[in-house]
């Protein structure tokens, strides 16, 4: 056959996240879950999935300080994709950090649904922004987002976590035009941060005078 009568081969698509999520949860009989097990199941997907497990939490209501305890352990994986580490390395002491099958599963379970929309429109595509010296950048993107996810920011936490699990779809999906897409997020990510930090401080400053007013009335 003439060769040039064979269409030029696509891509081959990543399996899709969604399958990878579900996967995971059901590779874990105990009722608790260390963060060494995850990173033993992803393999090499570790960067992508992991980010995306940590992001999901912060894509649906969730416990308060929980955004916390994630952006803790975002840090890692985002300066290892700075340095450009090929395999994700963690402290034998976060790799000992557990937290509850059920969390997981909920997480996981809450935000299944919007992503298998989402992930109709995903597909190797600007493939080229998925890989260094974009994933550097990547990197320091995701350090900034995940210092504004430890903070107690009140509204702060959800932006930045779609912001976060659309850079990890971006890595698992080889689809640069989520590259493109996480950089207006982060702005916006900024700003809601900026405005949840006046809210605080204006809650905090009000909540003092009112203290302040009670002891002088009683004092």
């Amino acid at each position: 056959m003439d060769q040039s009568l064979i269409p030029p081969s696509k891509p081959d698509k990543p399996p899709p996240a969604s399958v990878l999520l579900v996967d995971l949860m059901d590779a874990f009989p105990d009722e608790r879950v260390t963060v060494g097990e995850i990173l033993k199941r992803l393999e090499g997907q570790a960067f992508g999935l992991l980010l995306l497990v940590l992001a999901l939490p912060n894509c649906i209501p969730n416990i308060p300080g929980l955004s916390t305890i994630f952006g803790v352990m975002m840090l890692a994986p985002a300066i290892q994709l700075i340095l450009g580490r090929g395999d994700l390395w963690l402290p034998s002491r976060v790799r000992k950090w557990s937290f509850s099958r059920d969390a997981l599963h909920s997480a996981i379970k809450g935000a299944l649904p919007i992503l298998k929309r989402i992930e109709r429109y995903v597909a190797p595509q600007l493939t080229f922004l998925t890989r260094p010296p974009f994933t550097q950048l990547l990197g320091l993107q995701t350090l900034y987002l995940a210092i504004v996810l430890i903070l107690p920011i009140p509204l702060g936490n959800w932006l930045p976590g779609v912001t976060v699990a659309a850079t990890a779809l971006a890595l698992l999906q080889r689809d640069g035009r989520l590259v493109l897409l996480s950089v207006p997020l982060t702005i916006l990510s900024t700003v809601f941060a900026w405005a949840g930090i006046r809210i605080g401080v204006v809650a905090l400053r009000e909540i003092g005078e009112m203290l302040q007013g009670a002891f002088n009335y009683f004092f």
